[in-house]
């Protein structure tokens, strides 16, 4: 597989699994970014996942199962929280966003002491997607993980409808499309895996149905899908939707129709910004995101933009063979770029969820190929 002048995809390839499984935690729990100021300590299940989800891909079973192990954990151990706010949005009284679920854990599995914006579902969705897409890669045994799956299903059957923060902790006001794409994802995968299974397997399916007919009703505008419920504007995790999480047919008028929306507004030779608005260390251009836009070509069947956007994401590697969370070339907004390095340091490098990416399209690619990922 080709990729840029200078870079080694191989020896990327193996630092990035390096990366992944030595800072893993004991208990399966998986750093964002092991110095970044605002990420150091914390697990998302959202960032997680996906980075379950790429170690699984590259061949690496146990260091995906032990996070899914730590969901289990963590799920569990909020179970009560979970029956709560259930027996709430049944009678009607739904409780309070500070009352819901946070995004990110300690990585005992405890709540984190400090402020964040944290009432998200997408990373609930995301963590029963991976785990199905793990056990049938892999032949793993889900029962290990039946009973957080089943309070996760109950959690997200209960509350998807609610607007809460979007991937990138923004806008709580909104129903975020990308957001009901990983609980459809989430729902039909622990259904389909038998993470889940009887009457909870058959709502858990009925309610996947319920939520992509909502984002083909209300997220749609142009053609192509829309950042949240209401608006015009696309946003770059609107690709995940059809690959890898699939809710969306890469091969449709309405897959084709994002592909492309996302390409035009938001992706720049290769280099993916998440969305025309952000301000977030001057707006630059994510290595993950152009994995995920790579991906969802790879879906379509164009494998050449697909090794375009690898390429991209692998030439942002450090001379160590690290990936940042963002670059700082074509700011969006270069003018709120020091704001956030004084607020919290450097961008984030390395980045787990980055790493985990550019192995997850590579795998793809290589899969498209019949090889085996490097």
């Amino acid at each position: 597989m080709t990729t840029t002048p200078g870079v080694d995809l191989d020896a990327l390839l193996d630092r990035s699994r390096a990366i992944i499984t030595t800072l893993q935690q004991p208990n399966g729990a998986y750093p964002a970014s092991p110095t970044f100021s605002a990420y150091r300590g914390y697990c998302w299940l959202r960032d997680g996942a996906f980075i379950a989800d790429g170690a699984s891909a590259a061949g690496e079973v146990a260091s995906a199962s032990a996070f899914f192990d730590w969901c289990a954990m963590v799920v569990t151990r909020h179970g009560s929280r979970i029956d709560e706010i259930v027996t709430a949005a049944a009678a009607g009284t739904p409780l309070p966003d500070d009352r819901m679920l946070p995004a990110r854990f300690n990585f005992d599995g405890s709540l984190g002491d400090e402020d964040w914006w944290d009432f998200q579902l997408d990373g609930y969705g995301t963590w029963l997607w991976a785990a199905a897409q793990h056990a049938s890669r892999h032949s793993v045994d889900l029962s290990r993980w039946s009973d957080a799956a089943a309070l996760t299903v109950d959690y997200l059957l209960s509350s998807w409808q609610r607007p809460c923060f979007d991937w990138w902790e923004e806008h709580s006001e909104e129903v975020h499309v990308s957001t009901l794409g990983c609980v459809a994802a989430g729902l039909s995968g622990a259904a389909d895996a038998g993470l889940v299974s009887g009457e909870r397997a058959t709502r858990a399916r009925a309610g996947a149905e319920r939520v992509r007919a909502r984002i083909e009703e209300s997220g749609v505008v142009g053609g192509h899908l829309v950042k949240w419920f209401g608006s015009r504007d696309v946003d770059a995790s609107l690709s995940a939707l059809i690959a890898p999480l699939g809710v969306i047919d890469a091969r449709s008028e309405l897959g084709a129709m994002t592909l492309r929306a996302v390409s035009a507004d938001l992706e720049a030779d290769g280099g993916v910004h998440r969305f025309r608005a952000d301000t977030f260390y001057g707006g630059g251009q994510w290595p993950l995101l152009s994995c995920f836009l790579g991906l969802a070509y790879a879906a379509s069947g164009d494998s050449e933009s697909a090794r375009r956007l690898l390429d991209w994401a692998a030439s942002t590697a450090s001379e160590d063979g690290t990936l940042p969370e963002q670059v700082a070339e074509r700011l969006l907004s270069p003018q709120h770029q020091q704001e956030w390095i004084d607020r919290w340091g450097p961008v984030a490098n390395p980045l787990l969820w980055s790493h985990a990416m550019v192995l997850r399209l590579a795998a793809e690619l290589s899969a498209g190929r019949g090889e085996v990922a490097a």
